[in-house]
């Protein structure tokens, strides 16, 4: 039996037992379906953080120098960010099950390699490598999703898990990273190989293939957009790293936005781009691109910062601080289960907009952390906050963004979807670390004389996130103005029942 048959709505027949057992084999065969398309997700999502406890180990393992350790991230993270686009669109062009199960196996393959990479480099490459396989497994499974679910509340309930899945994958991340690196750093890559074999193994069964579309390819637009992103990303990470004021940072960022120019430039004259620009032609669309874009930004800037918090000034272990999200990873899974039957009540416009605003008093209370602060009294609200305000709103911008698509535009929104969100985690860090790096310089040339040495250290340090954090306030408070002004009170299509 072809995946077309397992995955066509059951015929109706005469018999009620016999229909009844129909209908219950079709609802398994989508699930089976949606879990083999999050599941691909999840990795990929986590995989951005799970590394990030294991940093210190990996360093003394392989004789990392402390410039070049960022490697084990950025490699990843350029790769990843830079090769969206083409992903995206190669899926549309070639067959995104095909894309699906070709990038998926490149990353199982790649996660192998890193944990058993004996030396920098090979552990770097193998990051790469990744990166690689994430950038084209990655839009093809969002796009999976629009093809196997048809639109309604069918489309409505997986898209409520998918956005459950990408929102908690940071947050378990941390968890994750924490739990593996106990046991050992090659864990947090290793574990990868066996999700990924079951993966692949159930793809081609239970996920329908879509038809190719006919197409010259964009060979002028696929250079330009992956070169571009990942100069733009690059330039991101450097600031973070060096600050605004680095040559290098500035000549990448200017590179990256000329290329970028020219892209859309290009796509403006293609037969048939890789990012075509009716894309941005719906209101809503456009829209939730940019909130996208920013919610990303605010989120890579959080789990960073908050993550420095609770280890340098609350003083705790990597295992503990990564439990310490733990709360918000509940909530963020309640609000991702309830907004669906929200969304088909009240809209996205709405759903969005209560999301944002609470994540926006998630930010605003942040702002209030010192060196006294508390995990309790100061961090437990804003994370409760920030997981409702994540679980509600992601899910309706995934929504709306390929709601009413063509089968041949699914592929590049979703492409184009994920590369904001890599090119948001960047810029959300960069532009957070150079308020953070500056506040630090100023407490150092203004200690307070009251305090001692460890009381000195964790006011700083306490001060320089607080003060980055009114950043992360401008950037959630931007998304809020674009849901209340730009979205639509009326439901898209794919809210309608």
């Amino acid at each position: 039996m072809s995946a077309q048959e397992l995955n066509a709505p059951p015929t109706r027949i005469a018999d009620p037992a016999a229909e009844a057992v129909a209908q219950e084999q079709h609802r398994r065969r989508l699930k089976i379906a949606l879990g083999v398309i999050v599941a691909c997700q999840m990795m990929v999502i986590i995989d951005a953080t799970i590394v990030n406890i294991a940093l210190a180990r990996i360093q003394t393992s392989l004789h990392f120098s402390a410039s070049s350790l960022a490697w084990v991230q950025t490699a990843y993270s350029l790769a990843f960010g830079g090769l969206l686009l083409l992903g995206g669109r190669a899926g549309d062009a070639f067959g995104r099950l095909r894309l699906f199960i070709g990038g998926l196996a490149l990353f199982t393959l790649a996660s192998l390699a890193a944990g058993l990479a004996p030396s920098a480099g090979a552990l770097v490459a193998a990051r790469a490598a990744q990166g690689v396989g994430a950038a084209f497994a990655a839009p093809a499974s969002l796009a999976l999703l629009a093809t196997n679910f048809k639109e309604g509340p069918e489309r409505q309930r997986a898209l409520g898990v998918f956005s459950m899945i990408a929102g908690l994958g940071l947050t378990l991340g941390l968890v994750l990273g924490g739990l593996l690196t106990t046991a050992s750093w090659r864990w947090v890559f290793v574990i990868n190989v066996p999700v990924g074999v079951a993966v692949i193994a159930l793809a081609r069964p239970y996920l329908t293939e879509t038809p190719r579309q006919p197409a010259r390819f964009d060979v002028g637009g696929a250079i330009m957009s992956t070169a571009g992103t990942t100069s733009l990303v690059y330039g991101f990470i450097r600031a973070a790293s060096d600050g605004w004021s680095d040559t290098l940072t500035g000549v990448t960022l200017a590179v990256g936005v000329v290329l970028l120019l020219g892209f859309l430039l290009v796509e403006s004259r293609a037969e048939q781009p890789i990012m075509p620009l009716r894309l941005f032609g719906e209101r809503m669309r456009a829209g939730a691109y940019i909130n996208m874009l920013l919610m990303s930004a605010a989120m890579g800037s959080f789990f960073f910062f908050l993550s420095i918090f609770l280890q340098k000034v609350l003083d705790l272990s990597p295992l503990r601080a990564g439990l310490a999200f733990l709360p918000m990873a509940l909530v963020q899974f309640g609000g991702a289960r309830t907004a669906p039957k929200l969304l088909a009540r009240f809209g996205p416009k709405t759903i969005t907009t209560v999301g944002t605003a609470s994540a926006l008093v998630s930010a605003v209370w942040l702002t209030q952390l010192d060196g006294e602060s508390s995990y309790p009294g100061a961090v437990v609200g804003p994370l409760i906050l920030l997981g409702l305000g994540i679980g509600l709103a992601f899910m309706p911008l995934n929504m709306v963004i390929l709601a009413g698509l063509p089968l041949r535009d699914t592929g590049s929104a979703s492409g184009l979807l994920q590369c904001l969100q890599q090119v948001g985690l960047a810029l959300g860090i960069a532009v957070l670390t150079t308020v953070y790096g500056s506040s630090l310089r100023s407490s150092a040339h203004h200690p307070d004389a009251g305090l001692g040495p460890q009381a000195q250290i964790h006011h700083d340090l306490a001060h320089g996130i607080a003060t980055s954090f009114f950043v992360l306030v401008a950037f959630v408070a931007v998304a809020l103005v674009v849901a209340v002004l730009v979205f639509k009170s009326r439901k898209p299509a794919a809210a309608r029942v």
